[in-house]
């Protein structure tokens, strides 16, 4: 039975960690706030964008531009965002089951990784997966500079012919508690579905430039504003993740004191009671 002093200095030890928990839940807290704010403005615009752009492609041939060519899938580039930090629960290892579950899929197929921050970059490089390109300390603030580049870069492969088919895979947001792994392609970028085309085509539009040069300048647009989205929801999940991690994890600390101070209280309790009996015993020895 362990004694009274180190049980107490487990009850130490568990309460410096409770207050880091505590204190890292409402940092958290207030980032996932701001987080919030710009997922919740971004998402307008980025789907404002979508509907213009699929009524500009719908009037445009498949070949009109390197964005919109629809190619057999042989080479896949395979986009993972997870966070640059631990301490946020399930958030990682949800991502990175899910992109392992999407290569096995493509085993048959070329895929090729493209890894956006710390926790997916080190589980990778432990395994033989192709890595093409890293990038850490991008979800910390995520800046429209930052995804313009990486779409950029994307862009570039695809029209090269280097790959056929690009897909992001990242928590999408919901709320502070809910987060939803997407695995959803970015290029190329889909036309509308059939279904759809009869209602679309009943909208007219008056443009003042030809629609495939309104594409050259509106599809790499897209491609980035989709980009800053995907870093945005993933920015907003990491921090309600920790948020949730951290509040759980004050609540057993908080838990774990007080079995241990009840716990504390019986050891103490049952050394008195062994030294009175020893104190009685040998008083009643003495006596005889």
């Amino acid at each position: 039975m362990a004694n009274v002093r180190d049980i107490r200095r487990r009850i130490r030890s568990a309460r410096s960690i409770q207050q880091i928990t505590r204190a890292m839940k409402f940092v958290s807290t207030v980032r996932l706030r701001t987080a919030q704010d710009r997922v919740v403005a971004a998402r307008p615009y980025a789907h404002q964008m979508l509907s213009v752009l699929t009524s500009v492609a719908m009037r445009v041939p498949e070949r009109s531009h390197p964005l919109l060519a629809q190619r057999e899938a042989r080479n896949i580039e395979l986009v993972v965002i997870t966070s640059d930090k631990g301490l946020c629960g399930a958030y990682n290892s949800n991502i990175l089951k899910e992109a392992v579950d999407f290569l096995e899929q493509q085993a048959d197929n070329r895929v090729e990784l493209n890894i956006i921050g710390k926790r997916g970059r080190d589980f990778f490089r432990r395994r033989s997966y192709h890595v093409r390109h890293e990038a850490i300390n991008v979800l910390h603030r995520p800046s429209f500079a930052d995804a313009a580049a990486i779409a950029r870069d994307l862009i570039e492969e695809f029209e090269r012919a280097e790959q056929d088919k690009v897909c992001l895979v990242y928590n999408e947001f919901k709320s502070a508690v809910h987060q939803r792994v997407v695995v959803e392609p970015l290029l190329p970028i889909q036309r509308p579905e059939r279904e759809h085309v009869d209602d679309l085509s009943r909208l007219e539009y008056l443009y003042d430039e030809p629609p495939g040069k309104i594409l050259d300048s509106l599809l790499p647009k897209h491609v980035e504003a989709q980009v800053f989205r995907a870093l945005l929801e993933a920015s907003a999940s990491e921090h309600g993740a920790r948020m949730t991690a951290m509040d759980a994890a004050t609540k057993n600390a908080s838990e774990m004191i007080d079995n241990l101070t009840l716990y504390a209280n019986k050891v103490r309790q049952a050394g008195i009671t062994k030294e009175l009996i020893e104190v009685v015993s040998g008083a009643a020895s003495s006596a005889s």
